[in-house]
């Protein structure tokens, strides 16, 4: 399916990504959207690990001893030892998150979630400069500039996937708080188009 030009660039309040295209099956492709509500998935969305900016990882490791002992992980296990050069990152490069036992390093094992939303909630931390900009947009990503369903609801292996809100609507707020009202103004337009 093409893409929908927007006829502008929307750089993220990070600098980058900087959007400027839509697929149109991000206002078609449903999922439940209300994932700590969901009985049904036990996180299965956290069982790959993630993508995660440069600079979140360093935020996360400067927040110490105390976000370590709140995650349960040693800091020299949290992430994989590779990092990628990607301008589409608010660094310009990112690494990946570990898994154990079949998770992201940081879901909350005992309970339900991330850690690392968890954690900024708890200590009154803005959850959008240290939890990963793909999983806050999940399961909507970017790819050169376009926002894109993830790859999980186009192919149908997101146990969620087909439920509930379309994709936009569930992470309307968070593109608004990334990318700014002015972008949700004309994604809006373009919903009101397509459903």
């Amino acid at each position: 399916m093409s893409v929908i030009a927007l006829g502008k660039d929307y750089p993220s309040v990070f600098g980058a990504p900087v959007i400027h295209a839509a697929d149109p099956r991000i206002f078609t492709l449903r999922y439940f959207t209300h994932c700590m509500a969901c009985g049904f998935c036990r996180d299965h969305c956290c069982s790959y690990g993630v993508d995660i900016d440069r600079d979140n990882m360093e935020r996360l490791r400067a927040l110490g001893l105390p976000f370590e002992v709140f995650a349960g992980v040693p800091q020299a296990e949290w992430f994989t030892p590779e990092i990628v050069d990607d301008g589409e990152f608010p660094s310009g490069a990112h690494g990946r998150t570990r898994t154990m036992d079949g998770k992201c390093i940081f879901a909350d094992r005992k309970s339900r979630g991330c850690k690392i939303h968890a954690y900024c909630v708890e200590n009154g931390l803005d959850y959008h400069v240290y939890k990963p900009i793909v999983s806050i947009l999940f399961p909507l990503t970017f790819e050169h500039g376009v926002l894109v369903p993830s790859p999980e609801v186009v192919d149908g292996s997101l146990v969620c996937s087909g439920r509930g809100p379309s994709i936009y609507e569930g992470v309307r707020d968070e593109i608004a708080y990334f990318f700014g009202d002015e972008l949700v103004g004309a994604l809006d337009a373009l919903w009101a188009r397509i459903r």
